[in-house]
């Protein structure tokens, strides 16, 4: 299988790997030496949306689990095209209008709670303190314009009542192409 170039933006990877993936059933070869962000560890998530904007899938990495961003992108991309509980398998006709977007996240910080959040500015993870729940809410979500709204949707998203203790962590995120 041929490798895409090693100056592949992150949105056209991820676009490339789920043409590949949907179209052949194949899995893309990650880009040889990848210079720069490609290059880099760092946890990833891949946005799908259709072409009128609508949400079609959304899978992502909170912390590195392969050696580059180049793998991770191809990793959730695939995920994010047929695993996302919420959506059926991505289908070849769908191709055409598909929009991507990729978020390279920062290394997650530990926070006292709500106070400490900003929704267009932080994610949020959080997690009960027994470690059996986590959810996490990417940052600047449509229709997410508080507080109280990003912290009510991570809780509903991990499954865990508002008022349980959880521990807090924040992150940012780069973002590139459509969020």
């Amino acid at each position: 299988m041929e490798r895409p170039p090693n100056d592949i933006s992150l949105p056209d990877l991820a676009r490339l790997t789920v043409e590949t993936f949907v179209i052949s059933g194949a899995s893309l070869e990650p880009p040889y030496q990848v210079p720069g962000l490609l290059g880099e560890q760092a946890g990833v998530f891949v946005t799908l949306r259709t072409s009128n904007g609508e949400l079609r899938g959304c899978i992502g990495t909170i912390e590195p689990a392969r050696e580059t961003v180049a793998q991770e992108v191809i990793q959730n991309a695939i995920g994010a095209a047929t695993r996302d509980p919420r959506f059926p398998p991505v289908a070849r006709h769908e191709l055409a209008g598909m929009q991507y977007g990729v978020d390279v996240l920062a290394r997650p910080e530990l926070v006292r709670g709500p106070e400490d959040l900003d929704p267009d500015h932080y994610g949020v993870i959080i997690e009960t303190l027994d470690g059996r729940r986590r959810g996490l809410l990417l940052p600047g979500i449509e229709g997410i314009e508080s507080v109280e709204a990003q912290w009510q949707a991570v809780h509903r998203k991990a499954g865990i009542a508002t008022g349980t203790p959880v521990r807090v962590e924040r992150f940012t995120v780069t973002r590139f192409g459509k969020e």
